[in-house]
């Protein structure tokens, strides 16, 4: 009967048992408390935040509180973790610096989403980037250039940098520079660029248009032209006034002169 002795022995006491029991509750605890901040995330952030930066976010709070959780569970069993947090504080600090700038790409990220100030489709021009918004991901932002080409400017840089973006006023201000002759009447010239600008469906009278002498250049009185527009018609207003203005001009007879210059000939006697 001896394999019965073995067998009783083999059954964990009854201290065992509620140890081990309250190791898969502390668990389970820990799952609870993790899917609880999963759906208060989601209800209070995830219609605030697109889904790529906010899948991140979930992940690292999660999975943080599962880890601590398993880690305060086990410790009635007597294992050391000081060595195994030992190591993950000495790996925790290497990665930290490497991915420094990964970390700092994810934060503007967010920033940037949360400022509004930029969103898919917008036309910019941060830095040397100038262009229309295709995506805006947790770690940079792509920008099609007019040219056609991708750019990949890190979150980083853009949040860090100024931004112009030229479609969140809803007008914007079209400024040119018209050179016209000395001979020509600048009354005339100015009649005509505003008759071409008040026959523009989408050119606002509030502001009005305007057009005044900004300097006497060495060949050419130079006119300063300016009148709003919507921001979504903006180049094609301004492509518009120039041939319109030109044209104009050449009907009426209103030079717009080339560069000049006066060159005297000494004759030595």
């Amino acid at each position: 009967m001896s394999w019965i002795g073995d067998f009783i022995q083999q059954i964990p006491n009854v201290e065992s048992i509620s140890l081990y029991i309250g190791i898969i509750l502390s668990i389970g605890v820990g799952i609870a408390i993790a899917l609880l901040i999963r759906a208060v995330l989601r209800r209070g952030f995830m219609p605030r935040l697109p889904r790529h930066i906010y899948n991140p976010i979930e992940k690292i709070v999660i999975y943080s509180v599962i880890i601590v959780a398993v880690i305060s569970a086990l410790a009635p069993l007597g294992l050391d973790l000081s060595g195994l947090l030992l190591t993950g504080g000495v790996i925790g600090v290497a990665i930290g610096f490497a991915s420094q700038t990964v970390i700092s790409n994810a934060l503007s990220g967010v920033f940037i989403y949360m400022e509004r100030m930029v969103k898919v489709g917008d036309p910019i021009r941060v830095e040397d980037a100038e262009g229309r918004v295709i995506d805006i991901t947790l770690f940079s932002t792509v920008i099609r250039c007019w040219d056609g080409y991708i750019v990949r400017v890190p979150n980083s840089k853009v949040f860090d940098s100024l931004i112009y973006n030229f479609e969140k006023s809803p007008i914007r201000r079209i400024a040119l520079k018209v050179g016209i002759g000395y001979g020509v009447d600048i009354d005339l010239a100015r009649r005509l660029i505003i008759g071409v600008m008040e026959e523009h469906p989408y050119i606002l009278v509030n502001p009005g248009p305007e057009v005044f002498v900004d300097e006497f250049g060495d060949s050419a009185i130079v006119l300063n032209v300016r009148c709003w527009a919507p921001s979504t018609v903006w180049f094609d207003v301004r492509k518009y006034l120039l041939e319109a203005i030109k044209k104009v001009f050449d009907k009426e007879g209103v030079e717009i002169p080339y560069p000049q210059r006066v060159v005297w000939i000494r004759e030595d006697k």
